[in-house]
């Protein structure tokens, strides 16, 4: 996505371009690797200019970060509206295999997760979680002991899809690509998981 110097943007729409061109950067790099130098060149503008916008390259990366956790919570918030239980739980596994295809998206979440030992990062990934958590419990309405077996579920299909296992021939890869019915979580409740 690549603009000309000639082409001319409002502030906002640079904005856009940006946080789209280093979602890719970070996606491939990681905070600490992410050449600003380098998207500024693919956005055809100066360095400085990202800086003036964003700040710090770390301002930059986080809220590339709550932008990938906020289109996948707010993914499946509108996939489970008018839905509780298991039927959440089947929507929003639904929306959410689909939403691995978003290879950029999914490995800014692990890049976020690799950058937590930095505080600031910590925090924002731990808001984004907490997001998560809170449109699973709050549609499902089922114990925490489910939402996490969901959530953790979830985590391991990041990996596969970061591991792109679809054309791997192996058992431990077959058994990555299972998929996961809702009726699965229905023996975790909170009596039996004490």
């Amino acid at each position: 996505m690549k603009t000309g110097a000639a082409e001319r943007m409002s502030a906002q729409q640079r904005r856009e371009q940006l946080l789209e061109l280093a979602a890719e950067e970070f996606a491939a790099a990681g905070l600490h690797g992410a050449s600003m130098e380098e998207l500024a060149r693919r956005a055809g503008i100066s360095q400085a200019y990202v800086f003036r916008l964003f700040g710090t390259k770390k301002a930059l990366f986080l809220q590339v970060v709550q932008r990938a956790f906020t289109r996948l919570v707010d993914g499946m918030d509108r996939a489970a509206v008018d839905t509780s239980g298991v039927d959440s739980v089947a929507v929003m596994g639904r929306f959410y295999d689909r939403a691995l295809a978003d290879r950029t998206g999914l490995l800014v979440q692990l890049q976020a997760f690799a950058a937590c030992g930095d505080r600031e990062v910590r925090e924002v990934v731990r808001e984004q979680m907490a997001g998560m958590w809170a449109a699973a419990a709050g549609h499902t309405g089922l114990p925490p002991v489910a939402v996490k077996s969901f959530v953790a579920y979830g985590m391991l299909l990041n990996v596969a899809a970061a591991l792109d296992i679809d054309d791997v021939d192996a058992e431990w890869a077959r058994g990555l690509r299972t998929r996961i019915h809702a009726g699965l979580f229905d023996h975790l409740t909170e009596e039996n998981n004490q």
